[in-house]
């Protein structure tokens, strides 16, 4: 049972300190709406879409008014389309046809953004896979909501370097199809190592196979809620520092646990996990980074801030683990430069580079993430930056994703704008040494001896 004490403290963090429930998001498997015919399969996929996701929007709202929770966005996740496309898709053209069926289901139903425009190709890549990631800059240039992800890596299977080779192209080309706003499809795609099947968090969201026909997945965040417990101890040693940090993540958990069961339950549909990411928002107050200085740091960026985001994880997943029996997701702090005004002010300030970004996410619970380049950054490159932190997760067993932004027709220090949660970035620097013959060597990086387990 929820105590009164535990109402009020609630009410208080959501008043003062920025908590939110991030988003819930709707899991919905597509398998079987698979045809070999094209516009039987967009058929099915609309039918499905529709009817499972009509009350979500709606539930949402009345969750919100009920418990005076802030729910900021509610979303879709489905089946990786190129398992669902592959049937029916002969060319790349025909899976576009599939991305604006999606987007007119994410807009009838009103969720904010939808995912699943996805392949994974850890190992290797059917005809589908190819099609479907030849087809993603087209895709997101016509769309307004879809968002797209690909699995290039993973522990058990290595690092497949000819879809990383791949996908830093089709990230060029991404921003060249989106270059009148600021390369803003670039935004909604992502490339992962180690991805998970339940991340209610977009761009990246999809429906795993192991999953069941439908599910709630829910993403609660708090950064702004952890800052503020962390003022009360500002001089303390780290055990009290950790133990503060523990016990706001178990209450901050134990609300996506109370949302998350009441739309399950009001759905009709199974409850899946909570994710108890620390995902910040461009907002004054909502900071991964605000935390960092909190902890002592002058600026993210500065000796002894890969430490202090390791401390930080860790004690986040060990106070979400005692509040919910399923969390799940990727669960740790997030660090996107472009949606967390303190790291925007980290690099402006010289303190914050690509590099020490790259050290950072061996201890953090995401990558490389929304951080704008150069617009000149050559393809292979792009897939250099891909490969180092696909490797990153692939030997330390972890989840890692790359979210880069070549903004079209910028240089280091200009900013890129795009609105909304995706916020603004400044335009950082890229190491100019080539990469471009390693990159070229295809095939597959094997899996590291420690993956061998059974």
């Amino acid at each position: 049972m929820v105590s009164i004490f535990e109402v009020n403290e609630t009410n208080k963090m959501i008043e003062h300190e920025n908590l939110d429930v991030r988003t819930i998001t709707l899991g919905i498997s597509l398998l079987d709406c698979i045809s070999p015919d094209l516009a039987e399969l967009r058929e099915n996929i609309k039918m499905k879409i529709l009817t499972a996701a009509k009350d979500l929007v709606a539930v949402g709202r009345e969750i919100e008014g009920e418990f005076g929770i802030p729910i900021v966005n509610k979303r879709i996740s489905v089946t990786p389309i190129a398992l669902v496309g592959g049937a029916a898709c002969r060319q790349p053209e025909d899976f576009v046809e599939i991305a604006k069926t999606l987007d007119e289901c994410a807009k009838a139903v009103g969720v904010n953004f939808i995912g699943g425009y996805s392949a994974l190709v850890s190992k290797s890549m059917t005809g589908a896979d190819r099609l479907l990631i030849e087809s993603i800059p087209r895709a997101l240039a016509l769309t307004d909501r879809v968002c797209s992800s690909v699995s290039l890596a993973s522990t058990k299977t290595g690092i497949n370097m000819d879809a990383v080779r791949l996908m830093g192209k089709i990230i060029k080309q991404a921003a060249e199809e989106t270059k009148e706003r600021d390369s803003l499809g670039c935004a909604k795609l992502v490339v992962f190592c180690n991805a998970p099947d339940d991340n209610p968090f977009m761009a990246g969201a999809f429906h795993g196979v192991t999953e069941g026909d439908l599910v709630i997945n829910v993403g609660v965040s708090g950064p702004g809620v952890v800052k503020h417990a962390l003022e009360a101890c500002r001089d303390s040693d780290f055990e009290l520092l950790c133990e503060t940090i523990k016990r706001t993540a178990f209450k901050i958990t134990r609300v996506g646990q109370l949302v998350a069961r009441e739309a399950s339950r009001r759905l009709g549909v199974p409850f899946g996990i909570v994710d108890l990411s620390l995902a910040p928002t461009p907002a004054i107050g909502d900071s991964v980074a605000d935390i960092l200085k909190e902890i002592g740091l002058e600026h993210p960026g500065a000796p002894g801030t890969t430490a202090a985001l390791a401390l930080l994880n860790d004690q986040v997943k060990k106070g979400g683990v005692m509040a919910s029996s399923y969390v799940g997701g990727l669960s740790g702090a997030f660090i996107p430069v472009s949606e967390d005004q303190g790291m925007i002010e980290a690099v402006e300030a010289g303190a914050l580079t690509l590099e020490k970004l790259e050290a950072m996410t061996c201890v953090c619970s995401v990558g490389l993430d929304m951080i704008a380049v150069p617009g000149d950054t050559s393809g292979e490159t792009l897939s250099g930056i891909i490969a180092d932190e696909m490797a990153l997760g692939m030997v330390n067993a972890k989840t890692t994703a790359v979210r880069l932004i070549p903004a079209w027709g910028k240089k280091a220090g200009d900013l890129v704008e795009f609105g909304g949660l995706l916020g603004h970035a400044p335009v950082m620097p890229v190491n100019s040494f080539g990469c471009s013959r390693f990159v070229s060597r295809g095939g597959r990086i094997p899996a590291p001896i420690h993956s061998f387990k059974n």
